[in-house]
């Protein structure tokens, strides 16, 4: 579906259509992104299988071997599996966060539904070669390198394009509660991908990585026939384009030639440059912010699992069912984040805080989570909310807000830039997370959670100046008004 496909005045209206496409971008995009995070759990789920306590099991050993590691998966069946597990994930996410920061400014050259599609057919190319080794019986520890190299990379394609396409159909009005509800995705994929990938872990591990890919280079397929790209600029005041004060939707004067929609308007401002959009206020603070609560919220992502079965062992199956609980967590804690953060106007108070009171809460589950499985439960629950909720706070409308900031006179076109370098700032802390946990965690898992404590006290500290500054704002501007103090819409003061 091309630019032919959107709205046109005639028929049910142009309104009426605008809402449907919008609603449309909104589910395409949740499934789309839910399905990358589908493709990144299996690795987390399938470490457990990859190297395992062979004398707890009931399979009999061959009889022509004396070794220890019989049933482990060469090259992890060393005594360094944890370090070769980090390196793993290392490769992925070093690559994606150097991709990232090349991604943005792609993403605002080349059309999102062709940059976006052949990224998810890539992605599911690659995860499935990760499951292939199975069949093939690789033992090669750089096939496996190479593979998290080029998936890494080819998956950079996918959060700028999303937040894109969203931040371009929704206006600011209620965006902190409707990004937070969407970037439930997150979540969603990584619940979907544990429960997949769960299915065949014991049994024939390759399954567990090629399903989640031919999923998502299905989703991709879907993307390309079916994704619509709004080229309404909602920022900007075009007298072609007006923003309904109610809902924040777009609407078209009926004196518009449909003919000639929806062509853009005959001065179009240029992409940012990458120097431009970190001039941008308040860009370097969430992006450095980021870097650590991302780091937090990957090493859980691609370690949690392990922990479980270490700490609590359980099986490899049952500690991925139990590791979904942590993105349940993760959907309340993005969709409150969300609501807290519209109401109160204070996009980095509730990141501030959100991530002080997660300190002890981790600290609190390390030592008391796994006493039964009802603490465990509602510690995985609350650590999950209390994690995930500024993560992605940040990525979604954070993101967004910067990128339609009032400094841009209107160019929407900054948007992918500044959404891919907050993201990729945030992945060197993604990458960094589970690398420090693979080297950590010999010494002990306690001195694992040591280190996301110390990363979340750091993600404060960088942004307590947009802190200070919205504190600022709210108590020096109230009205009153129907007997209540009010406080008094401070946003813009926050990046001034």
């Amino acid at each position: 579906m091309g630019y032919s496909s959107l709205p046109t005045p005639g028929s049910w209206g142009a309104h009426q259509l605008y809402v449907v496409y919008r609603g449309l971008t909104l589910v395409l995009t949740f499934v789309f992104y839910a399905s990358f995070h589908l493709s990144r759990k299996p690795i987390s789920i399938v470490k457990s299988e990859l190297h395992t306590n062979c004398s707890s099991l009931e399979k009999i050993p061959p009889n022509d071997t004396n070794s220890t590691t019989w049933c482990d998966w060469a090259p992890f069946d060393q005594a360094n599996y944890n370090e070769l597990f980090g390196a793993l994930d290392n490769a992925f996410l070093v690559a994606y966060a150097i991709g990232m920061f090349i991604s943005g400014i792609f993403g605002e050259r080349l059309p999102l539904r062709y940059y976006l599609s052949g990224g998810m057919v890539l992605s599911g190319l690659f995860t499935s070669l990760f499951g292939l080794a199975y069949f093939w019986e690789i033992h090669v520890l750089w096939y496996y390198i190479i593979i998290q190299i080029c998936n890494g990379l080819v998956q950079t394609t996918g959060w700028p394009s999303v937040v894109t396409c969203v931040g371009n159909w929704f206006g600011k009005g209620k965006r902190g509660l409707i990004m937070g509800i969407w970037n439930s995705h997150t979540s969603v994929g990584n619940i979907l991908g544990s429960l997949i990938a769960g299915v065949w872990v014991s049994s024939a591990w390759g399954l567990s990585f090629i399903v989640p890919g031919i999923i998502i280079a299905i989703m991709g397929i879907v993307c390309f026939l079916f994704l619509v790209e709004c080229e309404c600029e909602l920022e900007e005041k075009d007298p072609e384009v007006t923003l309904s004060a109610d809902d924040g939707s777009c609407s078209r004067e009926n004196t518009i030639d449909s003919s000639e929609y929806p062509k853009e308007p005959a001065e179009q401002p240029g992409a940012i440059s990458f120097l431009g959009a970190l001039r941008i206020p308040g860009v370097v603070e969430f992006s450095l912010c980021l870097l650590f609560a991302k780091l937090v919220s990957y090493t859980f992502l691609y370690w949690l699992p392990l922990y479980i079965v270490n700490v609590a062992h359980f099986s490899a199956k049952e500690a991925g069912d139990l590791s979904t609980l942590f993105d349940v967590g993760g959907i309340l804690g993005g969709i409150l984040a969300g609501l807290i953060s519209d109401y109160t106007d204070g996009r980095a108070t509730t990141c501030c805080v959100m991530l002080i009171v997660a300190a002890p809460m981790l600290f609190l589950y390390n030592h008391v989570g796994q006493n039964g499985i009802g603490s465990s439960i509602a510690m995985l629950i609350v650590c999950g909310a209390l994690v995930n909720g500024p993560y992605a706070l940040i990525t979604t409308a954070v993101s967004a807000d910067l990128g339609t900031h009032e400094c841009l006179k209107g160019n929407a076109k900054a948007l992918s830039t500044v959404t891919a370098i907050i993201d990729g700032t945030g992945s060197v802390g993604a990458a960094l997370g589970p690398l420090l946990a693979g080297l950590i965690s010999p010494t002990g898992w306690n001195n694992v959670f040591y280190m996301l404590i110390t990363a979340d006290i750091l993600a404060c500290l960088f942004l307590s100046r947009v802190v200070y500054k919205e504190i600022k704002g709210w108590c020096g501007c109230y009205t009153r008004k129907r007997g209540y103090v009010l406080l008094k819409s401070q946003v813009c003061r926050v990046f001034l």
